[in-house]
């Protein structure tokens, strides 16, 4: 039979993890509603064999593709098995299982008069888990929930979470050429799928500290992160603006 989501975990050298977190995504009130795709991005470590011995679905890349890239080939994954949601996890342990059927039971509940396209799962909203932030990466929230704010009109209260639903409308746009950022796919795409219209509902979500191994976002790679962000917000903001130009543009040529 079908399930109806598909979990989908990119994971890179997470061999410390992987067991833990398919060990609490594996229990039967998960397992009779989602079905678990491990995206192995050219991991050296043993991640890859760890997943397979539990029976769930793997996709090794021969190279890295970065943690966009690895998403995005599982939204292709996800369309081509004909999935109906897709939720987004990390595979370092810090997502913890019992947000699966929160966000779920979200994105098949009409939310504003319509059904979400994206539920977030969010660590700074009443509700939400406690969760410690250092002091430069609240700053680089800060700014990401303003810059939100000011383009959108809606406010966003963890616009870096990876912890995400998507509906099939959603995956479809995401796993298209040139729709995805394959770096940092994080506020730059929920700024532009709210402008384009999507339905993008924010719930509280339950994520720990990771405990182990080491995160994409260690040493000074927050720098490179908060400048690629920033300009990629600024690129789909002119895009956008281009887009709902140019049909008035083309009317007035007609005229």
């Amino acid at each position: 039979m079908q399930k109806e989501v598909l979990i989908i975990i990119p994971a890179y050298n997470e061999e410390q993890n992987i067991d833990k977190v398919l060990d609490n995504l594996t229990t039967p009130e998960i397992s009779s509603v989602c079905d678990i795709l491990v995206m192995n991005d050219a991991s050296s470590d043993n991640t890859n064999w760890k997943a397979k011995k539990r029976h769930v679905a793997v996709v090794t890349h021969v190279f890295n593709l970065g943690y966009g890239g690895a998403l995005q080939l599982g939204y292709k994954y996800a369309i081509r098995y004909r999935y109906k949601y897709v939720i987004q996890m990390d595979a370092d342990g810090q997502h913890d299982a019992c947000n699966v059927l929160h966000i779920y039971n979200t994105l098949k509940t009409k939310v504003n008069g319509s059904y979400p396209d994206i539920v977030l799962g969010s660590r700074y909203m009443p509700g939400s888990a406690p969760y410690p932030v250092p002091f430069m990466k609240n700053i680089a929230y800060k700014m990401f929930r303003f810059i939100i704010r000011a383009t959108t009109g809606k406010t966003i209260m963890d616009p870096t979470t990876g912890l995400q639903g998507l509906s099939w409308r959603a995956m479809v746009y995401y796993s298209k050429f040139g729709n995805f950022d394959d770096r940092y796919p994080d506020a730059n795409m929920i700024t532009g799928m709210i402008l384009k219209g999507y339905n993008v509902v924010e719930i509280p979500g339950v994520m720990h500290v990771r405990t182990s191994g080491k995160s994409m976002h260690s040493g000074l790679k927050p720098i490179g992160y908060m400048f690629h962000m920033f300009l990629s917000i600024l690129g789909i903001l002119i895009r956008q603006n281009k887009e709902k130009n140019e049909p008035k543009a083309v009317e007035k040529n007609n005229v």
